[in-house]
């Protein structure tokens, strides 16, 4: 299949809108026949994920990059960092390391791009449209986009985001194309109660189960009865795109192109049904507990990134009560979350309860965690899926209070109920 060219794209190519451009359109056009394109579409914007810093070539990439001139054609915002500049010596991160990401922030921000630094840059104001044509990486950036907002964008990887955001052309495929966002596979929930389904730990659950059945192909929900907040769309897309690749889900009757499930589906038939039961979740629920016993070091909270809503739940949860001494209560989140969360006088509680935070980046993307860490609770179904491998951590998990109480005794608490109703 030949690639069809705009007269723009040509011209880019031909190197006369400088190296840079010339130098992404010939990555971009590389990897168009990858995806089986046949001509590439206009994008109105972009989120990089390879601005974390996991080696040389990244950083190398990054830097040439940035020497020939670049810059980012649409508004362009900017995933997690290797390295949170203002805290990263309270940690136990290699200088050299530092110095390296830094080098790797500063590339990329003299690209024109915003310097975001989140997981979560649709809870920010640069949130795309419904319909928007976009270029993100970051595997819960990209579902929430496709599935909540109803933006349109493919999986696009570290190197290729950049690109992307440099031409601003992406190649027309997969799921920016209307007729591939159809559901293919219909997932019943079958008398889940509708408390359990309001609970913020339910969803983590979910998406970690919906992601093991579903892989790369598209899911649709049908049987959800509460609405899901943002950040409960976060845990779930969070969890099914680790557990397998989700990039679109549907859920009838909630998110917005599926009000029906004939829509969802756009009329087609599934090729396959699957149940889901009370069993089937608290068996996934048992899944996202690796650690054996009830030692606890380590509480891990953001991942994705925690909002502003997130922290007035948490401080409510805290107020007047102080984590065990032996227990590293830890929060992630970004620059502007933070900024905000402080302004609203969230910070003060929660490091009087004996909260840390870090801003900017992901303790699974930086080497700073004492090595000593290896039991670890949390209420991310992303971290308790990656952490026993990336972090060499034991994980449990539970809710949000769950992590609380656990703080405060200093060894893992859970509460059952919820699920045993």
């Amino acid at each position: 299949m030949s690639l069809k060219l705009s007269a723009s794209d040509q011209s880019m190519l031909a190197g006369k809108h400088g190296p840079a451009p010339q130098m992404a359109l010939e990555i971009l056009v590389r990897m168009a026949e990858v995806y089986s394109a046949n001509e590439l579409l206009d994008i109105s914007g972009a989120h990089i994920d390879s601005t974390i810093y996991i080696g040389d070539a990244g950083l190398e990439y990054a830097e040439r990059l940035a020497g020939l001139g670049a810059r980012v054609a649409v508004p362009t915002t900017l995933n997690v960092s290797g390295l949170d500049e203002m805290r990263w010596q309270e940690w136990d991160v290699n200088r050299d390391w530092a110095l390296a990401a830094q080098r790797q922030m500063a590339a990329y921000q003299s690209m024109g791009a915003i310097p975001t630094w989140t997981c979560a840059p649709y809870q920010t104001r640069w949130q795309p449209r419904f319909g928007q044509q976009i270029a993100w990486g970051e595997s819960n950036a990209i579902v929430y986009a496709n599935s909540v907002i109803g933006a349109r964008t493919e999986r696009y990887p570290d190197l290729l985001d950049i690109c992307c955001a440099i031409t601003g052309r992406a190649p027309a495929a997969g799921l920016h194309l209307a007729e591939n966002r159809a559901g293919q596979l219909l997932l019943k929930l079958v008398e889940i109660p509708e408390t359990l389904q309001q609970a913020d730990d339910f969803y983590p659950v979910l998406g970690h189960l919906v992601g093991g059945i579903a892989r790369d192909r598209i899911p649709v929900l049908d049987g959800i009865k509460a609405t899901p907040t943002s950040d409960q769309h976060k845990a779930f897309g969070a969890a099914a795109a680790s557990s397998g690749t989700v990039a679109l889900y549907h859920m009838v009757g909630v998110t917005p192109e599926a009000p029906t499930l004939k829509s969802a589906f756009q009329g087609k038939e599934p090729e396959g049904t699957f149940e889901i039961t009370i069993g089937d979740l608290r068996a996934a629920r048992l899944e996202l507990t690796s650690a054996q016993g009830e030692l606890l070091d380590m509480v891990a909270l953001g991942c994705p990134h925690f909002s502003i809503e997130e922290f007035m739940k948490l401080a409510a949860l805290v107020a007047g009560k102080h984590a065990h001494p032996q227990v590293l209560f830890h929060i992630t989140t970004n620059r502007l979350q933070f900024e905000k969360a402080d302004r609203a006088g969230l910070i003060e509680p929660l490091r009087n309860f004996g909260a840390r935070f870090t801003t900017d980046t992901c303790i699974l993307a930086t080497p700073m965690l004492n090595p000593e860490i290896k039991n670890l609770m949390t209420n991310s179904g992303k971290y308790a899926y990656y952490s026993p491998g990336m972090l060499k951590a034991e994980v449990s998990y539970g809710s949000l209070a769950d992590c609380v109480r656990s703080a405060i005794t200093g060894r893992v608490v859970l509460d059952d109920s919820i699920w045993d109703g």
